[in-house]
């Protein structure tokens, strides 16, 4: 394959790309149809330029037939007459009157014939478009169900990278943590609060040691004096060591 065709046949598929991609199946719909009517109008206007050609070769047959009835009656008058070269001449011309009959009768069968064939298809055509204008609707209400269908995905797809539905998700967490630290504010408040309580539970002995000590410095006593700790057994080794000291 040489290297045109190859660039002609990507610049065509490209072409048909880009025309396939900026199709409207509704204004396609409706251009077909109204492409359809045309072509009716266009095939009406064929079927009656016919009628009137097959009328006017009729016309044309008949009175060539009237003619040459007439060239007969006339060649008869004159050879009553004793004009025979006269009646000759008369059968001549109702000899060319008879031709011209039978080629305009040959040809009027063949134009009947593309008549007929004219007006099947005038009838086919119309039952083709009274079909497309029942059908039109119905494939554009599809073609609009099926191009919303794909905004909708296409929508929930973009939903991720939205700008606006980044920004609410942004506030949702933001929401969640101001909750959290209200609640961790809230926890925080009731430690301290058991704190002091617990405080308050605790005071009465301190304060009754307090007053002890107070009555103890009003009345003189003294505080009791602790004994010394009394060492009954020490370690062989350290008597050995203490007697050693001694004859120093």
């Amino acid at each position: 394959m040489g290297f045109f065709d190859r660039l002609s046949r990507l610049i065509r598929s490209n072409a048909n790309a880009v025309v396939g991609a900026m199709e409207d199946p509704a204004k396609i719909l409706d251009q077909s149809v109204a492409d359809m009517q045309s072509d009716l109008v266009k095939l009406r206007q064929a079927v009656a330029t016919a009628i009137a050609s097959q009328k006017r070769i009729q016309n044309q047959a008949e009175q060539a037939e009237a003619q040459a009835k007439t060239w007969y009656e006339r060649a008869e008058l004159a050879l009553q007459k004793g004009e025979e070269d006269l009646a000759r001449e008369a059968l001549g011309r109702r000899k060319t009157c008879q031709d011209t009959a039978t080629a305009l009768n040959t040809q009027l069968q063949s134009q009947a014939g593309q008549v007929e064939q004219l007006k099947k298809s005038l009838v086919a055509l119309e039952s083709k478009i009274a079909e497309a204008k029942t059908k039109k609707d119905m494939l554009k209400a599809r073609a609009q169900a099926a191009q919303a269908q794909e905004q909708l995905q296409s929508a929930v797809g973009s939903l991720g990278t939205n700008s606006s539905m980044a920004a609410f998700e942004r506030m949702e967490e933001k929401v969640q943590t101001l909750e959290a630290r209200s609640q961790a504010a809230a926890e925080l408040a009731g430690a301290d609060l058991e704190s002091q309580f617990a405080a308050l539970e605790g005071a009465p002995e301190v304060d009754d040691e307090l007053a002890a000590m107070k009555n103890r410095l009003a009345g003189g006593v003294t505080a009791p004096q602790l004994e010394p700790v009394k060492v009954s057994e020490l370690d062989p080794e350290l008597e050995e060591l203490k007697r050693s000291i001694d004859k120093l």
